[in-house]
């Protein structure tokens, strides 16, 4: 199903589209709000509401002549059981949001169009080779009685020669009669950029972060060598 150096083509399922969007209300012109404070909640990390002052906005934006485009992360969500233990409930994304150009240098942000991409859609963007091309399909309704009311369509291109990037968002719903398309021309630079914040932004976005970031739990002491041997991990031994 999928070739890094030429075409990538996903299927993805409402849970990405629609209830991963529905963590996206924290987007302001296309920005995520993330806190360093999160990290203490359940629900921590990148992408997360924070008491008024502490909100962070820092997006990755591009202003083009037929559109702007901004990237940031999204944290996944825990939930903790009796003991205390965190789970997760639900992975984080990188947000997309287009809006289009109006005029030179001027953005109608009211008819902006967000696109969440998975740790696996992240994962193909910044496996793409000279030449290569990803494709990625959201249906919101998937698996449900709305299924189909909205699509939408991510394409990022490369160039044969490496001058350039497109990415290109592709928009139907039948509900609101909106049927919109955006194209950005992206420079190497400028998706070095990319995929270098994206590869960073990756492990947090699924939670992996929280394995280095909580504190190292003490080693208890054992009297016998078979106790302690029974505990070790392969990598103390």
């Amino acid at each position: 199903m999928m070739k890094l150096a030429s075409n990538a083509i996903f299927k993805s399922r409402g849970s990405i589209s629609g209830q991963l969007l529905g963590g996206a209300q924290d987007v302001f012109m296309g920005s995520a709000r993330f806190s360093t404070v999160g990290q203490k909640a359940s629900t921590g990390g990148l992408g997360q509401k924070a008491s008024t002052g502490d909100r962070i906005f820092a997006p990755f934006m591009l202003y083009k002549g037929k559109a702007a485009l901004s990237a940031a992360p999204v944290a996944p969500t825990f939930k903790k059981n009796d003991a205390g233990d965190q789970f997760l409930k639900r992975s984080g994304f990188i947000l997309l949001s287009f809006s289009p150009s109006v005029g030179e240098r001027k953005y109608d942000w009211e008819r902006k169009q967000n696109f969440a991409m998975s740790p696996t859609e992240v994962g193909s963007l910044i496996s793409l080779g000279p030449g290569g091309t990803c494709d990625f399909f959201h249906d919101p309704g998937m698996q449900t009685s709305t299924a189909g009311q909205v699509r939408k369509s991510l394409q990022v291109r490369a160039n044969p020669d490496g001058n350039f990037y497109f990415i290109t968002l592709s928009v139907v719903d039948n509900v609101k009669k909106i049927n919109e398309r955006f194209a950005v021309q992206v420079t190497p630079g400028e998706f070095s950029v990319i995929r270098t914040s994206f590869s960073f932004a990756l492990p947090h976005i699924m939670g992996w972060d929280r394995y280095s970031n909580r504190p190292a739990p003490v080693k208890a002491e054992y009297s016998s060598g078979a106790g302690r041997k029974a505990f070790d991990t392969e990598w103390d031994r």
